[in-house]
């Protein structure tokens, strides 16, 4: 299961149908960081897409959410985002990778999935 956690409900269903390409994973489209963490109450996804300027509460507040508990933790989290974020200051919070929305492409998806899905 991946999640993909993206207010642009056209963006994220892009990111949507390369998973699926090249994962087959099933995967869930939400579209602001609490609506998912209410899903996980059904179990963790394998791996999760974030955007960081969502309405309500940001994605940096999600990340703090993730980090605080030890069964997501340990999730890897993708940033997806226009702001110019660096993984290395990202890193304990489980970010594996951060991708410019502007920039990002198939190939990038697809070495994540390979990567963290198998």
């Amino acid at each position: 299961m991946v999640y993909i956690i993206d207010d642009d409900r056209d963006f994220a269903e892009c990111v949507a149908r390369m998973l699926r390409k090249f994962s087959g994973s099933k995967v869930k489209i939400f579209s602001n960081g609490i609506e998912a963490t209410m899903a996980m109450n059904d179990g963790v996804p394998d791996l999760i897409f974030l955007d960081i300027l969502l309405d309500g509460p940001d994605g940096f507040t999600f990340l703090n959410e993730m980090a605080s508990y030890s069964d997501t933790e340990k999730i890897p989290i993708v940033i997806m985002s226009s702001l110019n974020l660096q993984k290395e200051n990202l890193e304990s919070y489980g970010v594996v990778r951060v991708l410019n929305k502007a920039e990002m492409v198939p190939g990038d998806v697809k070495e994540i999935v390979e990567t963290y899905i198998g």
